[in-house]
């Protein structure tokens, strides 16, 4: 396990995610250098607002990194692996903050060969995209989950409130395909109902708005977590359905409450954790 300080790290994708992660190093006590790659208009607005200290092409970034930090969409992610030159860049760790890991893991496998990489996926986010919505408080108290051990990028994550949560990348797709996967096509289904009966929003309440709120993501951002997590989703939409069948039929028959509290009770679970 490394314990190697770090003095720089570069964060390639200094949106809401790479942002936040830069300004929670900054807050947690990291006094290196973070150094940013994105797109002009983007690192001028990181710049600007003192979320990095410099901006350079990821290949002069990872000369000089001790972290190289992939806070882009997925399809990104694998072709900056794609494009990684090995030779530019010895020891430095490299981790995602990609929404699945499988895909991502074993391109890392394939392309880097000094180094190392370790997937990663903090469970945190807003409707709000962009550095200029970025939040130092982003994590706190959130899971943040890593594919295998680093002592320095716990210790760090730790440090930034997040809880250190250690899952293979299979498993990890197995998981968010359930809670929260499924729970953006549930919210996209039930707005599309709903917009089929213009009269429901009449009297449609705090539960119809908290239930589509989710409706509302931008499909630029799910259309590579459903190109390369599909069958783990469709793993957990056939359970959900079996799910929702089970009630219609418990409906039908009068005896839906012991569903309710079982369901109560994983709520409640779900909350305490």
């Amino acid at each position: 396990m490394s314990e190697k300080p770090w003095t720089v790290v570069s964060v390639a994708g200094v949106g809401l995610i790479g942002g936040s992660f830069a300004l929670a190093l900054r807050k947690a006590g990291f006094t290196g250098k973070i150094i940013g790659v994105s797109s002009p208009e983007t690192v001028r607005a990181a710049l600007d607002r003192g979320v990095i200290d410099e901006a350079l092409p990821l290949r002069e970034a990872a000369g000089q990194s001790d972290l190289i930090y992939l806070a882009q969409p997925i399809e990104k992610i694998l072709s900056t692996l794609d494009d990684l030159d090995p030779h530019v860049f010895s020891g430095a760790l490299i981790t995602d903050a990609g929404s699945t890991k499988s895909a991502i893991v074993a391109r890392a496998a394939m392309r880097v060969k000094r180094g190392r990489f370790i997937g990663g996926h903090p469970m945190a986010g807003k409707e709000s995209r962009g550095v200029e919505h970025a939040d130092a408080d982003l994590f706190r108290g959130r899971p943040y989950v890593l594919t295998s051990r680093d002592a320095t990028l716990e210790r760090w994550i730790r440090r930034i409130g997040a809880r250190v949560v250690i899952l293979d990348a299979a498993e990890h797709d197995r998981l968010v395909a359930l809670t929260s996967h499924l729970p953006q096509l549930i919210s996209t289904a039930l707005a599309g109902a709903m917009a089929a009966e213009p009269e429901a929003c009449e009297v449609a309440g705090p539960a119809a708005m908290d239930l589509t709120r989710l409706a509302m993501s931008p499909f630029e951002i799910w259309r590579d977590i459903f190109s390369t997590n599909s069958e783990a989703i469709d793993r957990a939409l056939e359970a959900y359905i079996q799910k929702l069948q089970e009630l219609r039929r418990l409906l039908g028959e009068g005896a839906i409450q012991a569903e309710f509290e079982r369901a109560a009770e994983g709520a409640r679970m779900l909350r305490r954790s």
